[in-house]
């Protein structure tokens, strides 16, 4: 499948940014005016304004009222980035289902603001296609969806994934994949098919804490990995792991690590497929937030790397287009037959009609569109949060630079009490995630996961900055 060709002013700003790194452009230097640019590059005075704007909105370039627009200072990446995790090398017993409940009770209240729970704003998706190709579906043909559907799941929707599955480097056949509620129930099918209970669980630290609910409710254990704020997971780490401790499986995301917005590189990625392999451990990896990068090409997940030989993918449609569907799939390779007695008794098979829907949609050729739209929005909304935090936290507040999907994650000095600042944070009407849910060991608690999931406006501005006073304030500034 090809790669979407970037919209012209897209093209613009790229080549703008080309030209700061390779200083070309100082800061400080006045950029050519929106005429003069639109003549050069032949395109209009609105599309060059707009890559102008875009920009700006990303801190990159600074407008001057009746000058024009300058390169900003040299201040992206000026706060410092979270430290590397070094948790420690034992397996934890994890103990984490009321902190996860009680955060997700709060991050559904709408009074709150909605800084606590990573699931994309319905205003952002702009799904009125998608719940159109819904309505039609059950107006057309409502009897014929009222139905068990076959447990792999719909037919229409497995071939659009599998076609999908092409473009990023990994050959698939519609019966390869098997369709299932959400990411969550992908991921618990996986977990179930190769560890029983008292295994152990290699996971990044900090990680998503639905993996850690998971793996409670699973009675297994983890083993928290080192993990790097930009290179993600120590594979030399899990190389001394194996040595020395059975592992079941590793459970990993795919890209951008929820927290910490992390991506490995592609050869530390066959590194550490190539380790697993030698000790015959099955990586379980979570691609929800693979659709939704910021680089010029979408990062291969696992599977197209090692070609499924011991991975098992799981992914959704959650985070890039509707979270409410609940549809997400699972291709489980060696272990389909297993993931499949298991999917059998869990809930045999998933409602009909959003599946339909979602097949129609991909068939359009609309879900590409979308999801350009969608990384500029939420990459314009973590540059401005990023902006906000810089302004507003404490000194020595660090912030990680996440390279795709829609999540900060801040490291405050050692003092600092995250799960005090929750409390006081809810009397004021925000929500955030503390730190210590995205660890077996309750670690981090002097961390916290903003979520920029939603439009950005004056509530979530002012929301962000009466955080950063809490924390001063906890801190004695």
């Amino acid at each position: 499948m090809d790669t979407p060709t970037p919209y012209r002013y897209e093209q613009l700003a790229e080549l703008i940014v080309g030209m700061i790194d390779n200083g070309a452009l100082a800061p400080g230097v006045r950029l050519p005016s929106v005429r003069t640019v639109s003549e050069q590059h032949r395109i209009s005075i609105s599309t060059a304004l707009q890559a102008y704007r875009l920009l700006e909105d990303r801190g990159i370039l600074v407008a001057r009222p009746q000058s024009g627009f300058y390169v900003a200072a040299a201040r992206r990446g000026a706060l410092a980035l979270p430290s590397a995790s070094r948790p420690r090398a034992k397996a934890s017993t994890v103990s984490i289902s009321g902190a996860v409940a009680a955060l997700l009770e709060h991050a559904s209240n709408a009074g709150l603001v909605p800084l606590g729970c990573a699931v994309p704003d319905a205003e952002l998706l702009q799904s009125k296609r998608l719940d159109m190709a819904l309505a039609r579906a059950a107006r057309q043909h409502g009897t014929r969806y009222n139905i068990y559907c076959a447990p792999q799941g719909e037919p229409r929707l497995r071939r659009e994934i599998a076609r999908r599955a092409m473009g990023i480097g990994h050959a698939l056949s519609p019966d390869d994949v098997l369709v299932t509620s959400g990411c969550t129930e992908a991921l618990t099918l996986a977990l179930s098919a190769v560890a029983k209970r008292g295994d152990a669980i290699a996971i990044e630290s900090p990680t998503y804490f639905g993996f850690l609910h998971t793996i409670e409710m699973l009675g297994l254990k983890a083993f928290e990995l080192p993990t790097d704020p930009t290179r993600g997971v120590d594979v030399d780490a899990l190389a001394r792991l194996l040595d020395m401790e059975p592992v079941a499986a590793c459970l990993l995301s795919s890209n951008f690590n929820n927290p910490l917005g992390c991506a490995m590189a592609e050869t530390d990625k066959r590194s550490l497929l190539a380790l697993l392999a030698r000790h015959d451990v099955p990586l379980i990896e979570d691609d929800v937030y693979g659709d939704v990068y910021f680089g010029r090409e979408r990062p291969k997940p696992f599977i197209a790397l090692d070609g499924g030989a011991n991975t098992i993918y799981c992914s959704s449609f959650s985070k890039s287009l509707a979270p409410g569907y609940r549809v997400g799939w699972i291709v489980a390779g060696a272990y389909a037959q297993r993931v499949m007695e298991r999917k059998l008794a869990f809930s045999l098979c998933g409602a009909v009609l959003p599946q339909v829907a979602l097949a129609a949609f991909l068939e359009s050729g609309a879900y590409d569109t979308h999801l350009r739209t969608i990384r500029r929005l939420f990459e314009e909304n973590l540059a401005r949060m990023t902006r906000t935090i810089e302004t507003s936290f404490p000194a020595g507040t660090k912030v990680s630079r996440p390279a795709g999907g829609f999540a900060l994650w801040l490291e405050l000095p050692r003092r600092f009490d995250s799960r005090m600042l929750f409390d006081e944070a809810l009397e004021h009407g925000i929500c955030f995630a503390p730190g210590d849910v995205f660890s077996a060991s309750r670690r981090f608690r002097n961390c916290l996961r903003l979520s920029a999931g939603h439009a950005w406006n004056d509530r979530i501005d002012d929301g962000v900055r009466r955080l950063g006073q809490l924390a001063q304030i906890q801190l004695g500034r």
